[in-house]
């Protein structure tokens, strides 16, 4: 008999020692994980539960990018526009954002930095890896009350094009911070070691018991909580490579709740403000193309052909000049 561990990379992905990666390496050296029968059961739900979100994250992207082209070719070729086609467009991108916050939660890809988390030894660096993740999940606990007061508000309003409730796009927070919630409880059972989460729960719960006991001291210092939350706690979470979105998520919820009588739906609804933006619709498109491009072997086969414009002194019209200019199509492909 012999002990088993898993292989856990800086994405998330965790595997048998020498076996192949669930998913592509982030380059961060992979920590050792002991195996346990119930971390296998943990580790089975967690990719069913992934499986499931992706599926769904991709027929919302199909039926985001069908919704925009008819809209377009409504307004510009039929000279009809469909006046629902804005505000669908609006609430699926908001359901498809929380999704993919979730799948890039579970696969660890949420934008951070890691420069202190790989040079540190290995046992620092799992400390430092539930850290990050125990945070995220505490934002989430934290945020997950205001983001149903926010939601249950906005049932009564309706979106005049569609003629439904506004609760339908506003359950996309509360209904994706509490998916995002269980991607995260899942991962950290997964991928961290036991020790490594009791010190990342003391942790957490350490300092935000001592904000919250300096309450009283806080109120009194006026502007300079600022520097405190946004400067310290903020370098404090993305140094520890902490996600940087919920680093100052975490900064935000300090400092309203803490130092401020503002009711934490504000922030909520904040949040919601910033994912119905129209700018954002063409996000699911730019995912279309892309794929396309890279199903059809369309990018490979550009980059390809520009590569060897550059290096091919024996093509006709390959001056310096000529060569720049493709060279800055290269870059803006």
């Amino acid at each position: 008999m012999h002990s088993e561990t898993l292989a856990v990379h800086g994405d998330g992905a965790a595997d048998l020692v020498g076996g192949p990666s669930l998913t592509e390496v982030t380059g961060l050296p992979p920590i050792a994980v002991p195996r346990s029968p119930v971390r296998d059961v943990i580790a089975v739900v967690d990719r069913a539960f992934a499986r499931t979100i992706e599926a769904i994250a991709a027929l919302l992207v199909i039926a985001e990018t069908l919704i925009l082209v008819a809209g377009i070719v409504s307004r510009y070729v039929m000279h009809n526009p469909l006046i629902w086609s804005d505000e669908l467009a609006q609430m699926l991108f908001m359901w498809l954002a929380m999704l993919g916050g979730v799948i890039a939660l579970r696969r660890g890809e949420h934008m951070r930095m890691t420069t202190f988390v790989k040079i540190a030894p290995p046992d620092v660096r799992a400390t430092l890896e539930a850290v990050a993740l125990g945070a995220a999940i505490a934002f989430l606990g934290l945020i997950l009350a205001p983001a149903y007061d926010y939601a249950a508000d906005e049932r009564f309003m309706s979106m005049p094009g569609l003629d439904i409730s506004n609760g339908w796009r506003a359950a996309a927070l509360p209904v994706g911070m509490l998916l995002m919630l269980i991607a995260g409880a899942l991962r950290l059972a997964v991928v961290a070691r036991l020790g490594a989460v009791i010190v990342a729960i003391v942790l957490i719960g350490a300092i935000g018991g001592g904000l919250f006991a300096l309450q009283p001291w806080l109120g009194g210092l006026g502007n300079l909580n600022l520097v405190i939350f946004f400067v310290g706690i903020i370098a404090l979470c993305v140094f520890a490579g902490v996600p940087i979105a919920f680093a100052f998520g975490l900064a935000t919820f300090g400092y309203l709740s803490l130092t401020t009588t503002t009711p934490m739906v504000v922030l909520v609804g904040r949040m919601g403000e910033g994912l119905s933006h129209l700018i954002l619709l063409a996000v699911p498109m730019f995912i279309f193309l892309g794929l396309l491009l890279e199903v059809t072997g369309m990018a490979r086969r550009l980059i390809q052909f520009l590569a060897a414009l550059k290096i091919s002194p024996g093509i006709r019209g390959s001056s310096p000049g000529w060569l720049m200019k493709n060279i800055g199509i290269e870059k803006y492909i």
